[in-house]
């Protein structure tokens, strides 16, 4: 053989090994590649809860809940997204708490005091009787004095499917708003037929006034029929908004029925626990967070739609007298004692709110500055004592 066919034969002999090689070495190659590239994300579909507020489509209560569910989904970055719906969407506004329970709504924004006919300790975390501390204090006493600790027991007791947080210590709620003019002494309050909700029906009707309780959206209709001929709901931006000045011309301002109430952001429990650690924080923080942007809200609110109603719609604004704040506070020791007996828990939640507003408000009382003075300094204005 010669030594050219000798050389062709080793040739293609050779050819199947090196293409072994090759292809290893190629393969070889494109896995290390592999390893080596970014990993791509890929898109998953967000968590979608679906949230209903308490809250009339006009009320301010809605723009302030708005922003809770702005902030949360901003944070969550597509992760988590939550709808918000206004009263009456899916529920009526005293059936959000139980909507949120079973499971019809994924979250609900609301005030406990909603849902005080399950238990009148509700009414204990954002709306019950006066102990000298304010909102603000008292939801400290909430995140801070034990407060939430029997928030979530009660919900056990209840077999409430619920996990809650709190936000934005609301500012005093008016008296409210009177046809004639508004009672100034004990007796003139007997045999008004009033609006209010929670603990402060069991206050005004120890009063001897006759207690309706109705959301925002059924108060003006309930004046016009005759139903009540006195109300209060909150603030003057959304007592405004849904015409109470259409209704009534006389507004007291101030008063010992609901002076420190804040918020509850609820979600069905089963649902919250299916979030990962990440998820659940931002639903806490942004409770926290927004209680802030929420309180400037109001503040630039409730002052620009005071004087509204003063100047524009020609309301009769006035302080409630210290006969009638006196007699508010010797009510709520009649109602406290009989609910304290009635129930243990009841007493047992109330001497820890009041043990808290021991210490905080006495604080504040020797600390803060008589802004009223300063006030009345700059301005040049008497202030209704």
């Amino acid at each position: 053989m010669s030594e050219l066919k000798l050389q062709d034969k080793a040739t293609v002999q050779s050819q199947p090994a090196r293409r072994r090689f090759l292809g290893a070495a190629v393969s070889g190659v494109a896995g290390a590649a592999a390893m080596s590239a970014p990993m791509i994300a890929v898109a998953q579909s967000p968590v979608v809860m679906k949230m209903q507020g308490a809250w009339g489509a006009k009320d301010i209560f809605n723009e302030m809940a708005e922003d809770y569910v702005k902030r949360v989904n901003e944070m969550a970055g597509g992760r988590l997204r939550i709808d918000y719906l206004t009263a009456g969407a899916v529920v009526k506004p005293f059936e959000v708490t139980d909507a949120v329970s079973k499971g019809v709504l994924d979250a609900g924004h609301t005030v406990a005091v909603y849902w005080y006919g399950k238990s009148k300790v509700a009414s204990l975390f954002g709306s019950g009787p006066v102990t000298g501390a304010n909102a603000e204090q008292t939801l400290g006493w909430m995140m801070r004095g034990g407060g939430y600790e029997f928030y979530e027991e009660l919900l056990k007791k209840l077999n409430l499917n619920i996990k809650g947080f709190f936000s934005f210590p609301m500012p005093t709620q008016p008296l409210g708003w009177f046809k004639k003019t508004p009672p100034k002494t004990a007796e003139e309050l007997k045999g008004y037929k009033y609006r209010t909700v929670g603990l402060a029906a069991d206050l005004m009707q120890e009063l001897g006034m006759k207690v309706t309780q109705l959301p925002g959206g059924e108060i003006v209709p309930a004046m016009e029929r005759g139903v009540i001929d006195a109300f209060e709901f909150n603030n003057p931006t959304s007592d405004s908004r849904f015409g109470a000045q259409d209704v009534a011309k006389n507004y007291a301002m101030g008063s010992y029925h609901q002076a420190m109430e804040f918020f509850e952001i609820i979600f069905n429990k089963t649902k919250y626990d299916a979030l990962s650690p990440d998820l659940k924080a931002i639903l806490k923080y942004a409770s926290e967070a927004v209680s802030s942007s929420n309180t400037w809200t109001a503040q630039d609110n409730y002052s620009k739609d005071l004087q509204k109603l003063i100047t524009k719609d020609k309301v009769k604004v006035s302080r409630t007298s210290k006969a009638v704040f006196q007699a508010q506070i010797k009510a709520w020791d009649k109602v406290t004692a009989k609910l304290e007996a009635e129930d243990p828990f009841f007493k047992q939640v109330l001497a820890s709110q009041k043990d808290w507003a021991r210490r905080v408000a006495y604080y504040s009382f020797f600390n803060e500055a008589d802004y009223k003075t300063a006030y009345e300094h700059v301005f040049k204005t008497k202030l209704p004592a």
